[in-house]
């Protein structure tokens, strides 16, 4: 199902809910407010080179981790699920992106990749964010195809394909170091790809995953291929000091060079951090910087950053939009919301 709004010079419907994004926060926000009569539109995104409709699932093969399905997920049969589930409550849907949100007008007006506009009296924003490739053409290959490239060894470290195998991460950073480590629990070896010869890493991260006896580093290294056809065999080292390369036999490859929050169109707009994630004021809260602008997933958490958290946050997102409309939003002309939120547990 699809949503056409404010086309051909038409003043758009004033939504009472607008969902931005269409991971598990967004959907679950859907699933809530549709719930509640909120009647929400998805602006679930328009499939790009960086992202597609669905958001990190769609590249991950196998989710075992998400409670429910004991027998494991595939990501993206995980996100048609949810989508699936939202549109059975009557979720609107709208495949493109939002390039501009203006929070001077109420209700908040936006604007789509399509040229459209969407009026909304609540926002909840779930665009995630992308894990940093090296963007190598064969790692991004191998990495949509299920091939042994990953950017979350929690979420993939413990699959079949990369147990007692050689793992290699790349990365110096805290992050780096706990993604190796936990790795350990299952590789037969763990070697950590550094372009530098220290860590960027805290000195007890760094401490803790050097004394690790199945972690090794190749330091001063650089990945400049991945070898593979249908599941990664192996890397191509660049030595960063005299250019020489080597070859590194690997049964996997796990990136740690950080997340980049899909936050561009929002600089200005709401508060954001020094890396781009947006912040909450109130902790246990989804409130943004702005009235009626919440934030749900990845976009607000770069800490978790697993596709439970995020549904849990999209599921606050919704009934806090929710409560907003029914105790503190601007009244309108029109005005049809529940004067007390409507019951979700069943």
């Amino acid at each position: 199902m699809s949503q056409e709004s404010g086309g051909n010079g038409t003043e758009p419907k004033v939504e009472d809910v607008v969902i931005i994004g269409s991971g598990p926060a967004g959907w679950t926000a859907a699933i809530y407010a549709a719930r509640a009569r909120l009647d929400p539109l998805v602006v679930e995104g328009a499939p790009s080179r960086e992202m597609i409709p669905g958001g990190q699932l769609m590249f991950t093969t196998e989710v075992e981790n998400y409670p429910g399905f004991p027998e494991g997920r595939d990501g993206q049969q995980l996100m048609m699920d949810m989508r699936a589930q939202a549109e059975r409550f009557d979720t609107r849907i709208m495949t493109e992106d939002v390039v501009e949100l203006d929070p001077s007008e109420r209700p908040f007006r936006m604007k789509t990749s399509g040229g459209k506009e969407i009026r909304a009296r609540t926002v909840v924003v779930a665009t995630g964010a992308r894990a940093n490739w090296l963007g190598l053409e064969n790692e991004e290959r191998l990495a949509q195809a299920g091939g042994g490239v990953s950017a979350c060894a929690v979420c993939d470290g413990a699959l079949p394909p990369f147990r007692d195998q050689v793992l290699a991460v790349v990365g110096g950073g805290d992050s780096a170091m706990e993604e190796a480590t936990y790795l350990t629990k299952f590789a037969r070896e763990v070697v950590i790809i550094h372009r530098r010869d220290t860590f960027r890493a805290s000195p007890i991260m760094a401490e803790r995953a050097l004394e690790n006896p199945k972690i090794r580093v190749a330091w001063n290294s650089q990945v400049v291929e991945v070898l593979g056809d249908d599941f990664i065999t192996g890397l191509v080292l660049e030595d960063t000091e005299t250019g020489e390369t080597r070859e590194l036999e690997v049964g996997g490859l796990f990136m740690a060079i950080g997340h980049t929050p899909n936050t561009a169109f929002l600089k200005g707009v709401v508060q954001l951090d020094e890396k781009g994630y947006i912040q909450t004021p109130e902790a246990w809260r989804t409130r943004t910087s702005v009235e009626g602008i919440f934030a749900a997933g990845d976009v607000m958490d770069d800490y978790f950053r697993q596709a439970v958290t995020a549904a849990g946050t999209g599921c606050m997102a919704a009934l806090e939009a929710e409560r907003y409309l029914a105790h503190e939003a601007p009244a309108e002309a029109g005005s049809e919301i529940p004067a007390e939120p409507v019951a979700h547990e069943g």
